[in-house]
């Protein structure tokens, strides 16, 4: 059916893996990173003169720079004027993206609006991680190899929309062990057993249950940084290529972010597409799209659910006008097993369906290149849509403390650009009831939730707790020997503690 010429289509997707057991491994830079991806996805497009077309660039937020700490090796003032002059192309527009995972999702929807309003023709959107690089030279340092300087100043506008990275923690959270995201999700992963009612093995179990057929699809992906298929029993025996992160997850859990990887998709209107000669097999319709976001962690009256990332993945569907049987392939953001768990639940589907869910191979597995992974996962449910015409792709992006949820789904089948009702939907999310906290907590309590910070040089527990007094939240940490040992041997769930304030955090201890 005739669409309407301002319709966006994605028409070009490119992906970049340089692994550090290949023989030509250089340890690449962010920049690098992007522009061997840009350059793949302006190449699939099949049309020419792509590059000097492109007047908008969105571009995601590297580790390196997603909070205060200098990049160590070096960065460029303007990463995607970087990339782009690299490629040929002088773009009217530059964005910097803040931190976030749902963030190759949600600018998917931006660009799509921005195309339908008018305020842009071409879109380019790239993201990339050089995590491997920094472990390599940081490595190579050590035994006196001088290291590379990847610093670039470039002039032209950029918009930097800023970090952001306080918007998911602060001051409270960090003083009580949350600066990493295993802890945090296994705050929320302990929350959701509770919840369940289920044992610390059986868990466990059902997390590996999960993960385990991700690691076949990643051993078949030639851009996995771990091409390796696991068992179920392999990913939840602790050992020392298996070590404890932190509480629940042994490693092959937990998303792989030293690598080295880059992604990018070439958004254009329809009109844009018809006159730079992109052909209309390589067209993509976004369907459906929602962006939603949650409440602050401690405010959630369950830590174990997501109301938000609920309304995400329904929404997505109701603007697409399909049901969840209509989805032909899944890409779900699995930085950890929670994220899954909560979109098939949301869903209403299994962890085996026989659709699978990833493309990729999941974080764990194919790599988890910070904020930019989901653009791997919509480059290959792009791919995988022209191989099914007419058939139907989901994408889920998580960020933060499963802290923003975007969805998109994806088809060739032509339709018109359509609206979400997120705001409203927002608003549901606002209106939610909030838990009272108390950041200075005295007296007797029990254990919420919990973690084990087993990468600390301390074995420290992590606490989420509610006061007898009048059952309001606390966080805590703990070095007591009997309580950490209850913590990472047995279930402390609902264990009654004694917590009292320092000068430097809260402090809790067994009874």
């Amino acid at each position: 059916m005739p669409v309407d010429p301002r319709t966006p289509v994605l028409v070009g997707v490119g992906q970049f893996t340089e692994r550090i057991d290949d023989p030509d491994y250089r340890g690449m830079s962010a920049v690098e990173l992007a522009t061997a991806a840009v350059a793949e996805a302006l190449a699939d497009t099949g049309a020419k003169g792509v590059a000097q077309a492109v007047d908008t660039v969105f571009a995601l937020r590297q580790f390196e720079i997603s909070g205060p700490m200098p990049a160590t090796l070096g960065k460029s003032n303007n990463y995607p004027r970087s990339v782009m002059n690299r490629l040929g192309g002088d773009p009217a527009r530059v964005v910097l993206e803040p931190v976030g995972g749902q963030g190759p999702q949600k600018l998917v929807t931006e660009a799509g609006n921005t195309i339908a309003a008018g305020d842009a023709d071409v879109v380019l959107i790239m993201g990339s991680e050089p995590g491997s690089t920094a472990r390599f030279w940081r490595q190579a340092a050590e035994s006196g190899k001088a290291k590379p300087n990847f610093t670039e100043h470039i002039e032209g506008q950029l918009e930097d929309r800023g970090h952001q990275i306080f918007s998911y923690i602060d001051d409270y959270t960090i003083q009580h062990g949350l600066t990493g995201a295993p802890v945090q999700y296994g705050l929320m992963e302990n929350a959701r057993r509770a919840r369940l009612g289920h044992s610390v093995a059986r868990y466990r179990r059902e997390m590996a249950e999960l993960f385990a057929p991700m690691s076949k699809v990643a051993a078949k992906n030639p851009l996995s940084s771990s091409p390796l298929e696991r068992s179920v029993d392999e990913i939840i025996t602790v050992s020392d290529d298996n070590r404890m992160i932190c509480d629940p997850y042994p490693r092959l859990l937990v998303a792989r972010d030293q690598v080295n990887q880059g992604a990018a998709a070439v958004l254009m209107s329809v009109a844009a597409a018809s006159r730079l000669g992109v052909a209309q097999d390589k067209w993509v319709y976004l369907h459906g799209h929602s962006d939603m976001i949650e409440q602050a962690m401690l405010d959630r009256v369950d830590l174990g659910a997501s109301p938000a990332a609920v309304h995400a993945a329904r929404e997505a569907l109701r603007v697409a006008g399909i049901g969840v049987d209509d989805i032909a392939t899944f890409d779900l953001y699995s930085c950890f097993p929670f994220p899954v768990f909560v979109i098939c639940e949301a869903l209403g589907i299994e962890g085996d369906d026989p659709r699978g869910l990833t493309l990729t191979g999941g974080l764990p597995y194919f790599g988890g290149p910070g904020n930019s992974y989901s653009l791997h996962g919509i480059a290959e449910t792009v791919t995988q849509m022209r191989d099914r015409p007419g058939q139907f792709g989901l994408v889920g992006a998580n960020g933060g403390i499963m802290s923003k949820y975007s969805v998109g789904i994806y088809s060739t089948r032509p339709v018109d650009w359509r609206t979400d009702n997120c705001a409203a939907l927002e608003k549901e999310i606002d209106a939610l009831p909030k838990v009272e906290v108390t950041k200075t907590p005295d007296g007797a309590a029990r254990i919420e939730t919990y973690s084990v910070r087993y990468d600390w040089p301390i074995r420290t527990g992590i606490i989420v707790g509610r006061l007898a007094a009048d059952n309001s939240r606390f966080m805590a940490t703990t070095d007591d020997e009997d309580l950490v040992a209850l913590m990472c041997n047995d279930d402390p769930l609902g264990a009654e503690i004694s917590v009292w304030t320092t000068d430097n955090g809260n402090r809790a201890s067994l009874g």
